[in-house]
């Protein structure tokens, strides 16, 4: 069931979303070749904590870190390990928090130092998949418009768009209906309601859209090895319109990077 959220509810949810935009921004000074993922994990979980939220993550469903990390071939789930980073890696981080009963949980994929043309491009089509997604969530529209917006434009780039893994509602609970496909046909699906609230996520891989698990249970990896990249935004659908509750500003204010993407989805 579709949990509609009031327009409170909403301001206390971008509370939570906007810990986790920080929490990424901070990072994003961090990522450099020679750190491990689980240095930080560790920076992510004390700054949560100092900003008075609790890591969503940490626990839920019993996932044993503040972060997921995923990189190159890892399309999601990655847990945080003690092998640095290098020169030419991606690096997805997913993470999460819970302030005032309410989650936040977002996404962004870095590049470690300089990466290859064709990772750089991946990368950037899948970011802009994700704005894709986003224009499409407003009234009148159903959840397979979402999917089709973004797999119309990744596909057409001759990317693998993952079947098995989607967005969601979020709200009190870290993943709430409706399941967010990043495929589907225009027109079907349950139809957005005003004061919907949900995370938007691509999965893109370079090759194959096909996927494997590892033995831990929880990382997800391309069946072809190729890379994949993953990026993730909170938005509610408020008069009608997309509004994000999340932003990258931060991530691009360390990286030094001049952006105008979120424009037309803010208050």
């Amino acid at each position: 069931m579709i949990k509609i959220k009031n327009a409170e509810e909403i301001e206390l949810m971008r509370e939570s979303a906007l810990i986790v935009s920080k929490t990424l921004g901070m990072l994003a000074a961090e990522v450099k070749p020679g750190v491990s993922t689980l240095q930080l994990d560790s920076l992510a979980e004390t700054f949560i904590r100092d900003h008075g939220a609790i890591p969503g993550f940490l626990g839920l469903y019993d996932f044993p870190n503040t972060l997921c990390m995923s990189p190159n071939a890892q399309v999601v789930h990655g847990i945080p390990n003690d092998k640095p980073l290098e020169e030419g890696d991606i690096i997805s981080i997913d993470c999460g928090a819970l302030k005032n009963e309410f989650y936040g949980d977002h996404a962004y994929t870095f590049e470690v130092g300089e990466v290859a043309p064709e990772v750089k491009k991946l990368l950037e089509v899948t970011k802009a998949s994700l704005y894709k997604g986003i224009a499409a969530f407003k009234a009148g529209n159903r959840v397979g418009d979402v999917g089709y917006a973004i797999q119309e434009f990744t596909e057409a780039h001759g990317y693998g768009v993952v079947r098995e893994l989607v967005g969601h509602g979020l709200g009190r609970k870290m993943h709430e209906d409706p399941e967010m496909p990043n495929y589907g046909k225009r027109g079907r699906g349950k139809k957005f309601i005003e004061g919907m609230v949900v995370a938007i996520e691509p999965m893109t891989n370079m090759g194959t859209h096909r996927i494997n698990q590892l033995q831990d249970g929880w990382t997800i990896l391309t069946a072809d090895g190729k890379p994949s990249a993953h990026f993730e935004h909170n938005v509610a659908l408020v008069n009608g319109k997309p509004e994000l509750l999340s932003t990258f500003d931060y991530i691009y204010e360390a990286l030094g990077i001049t952006s105008n993407e979120e424009a037309p989805f803010r208050a």
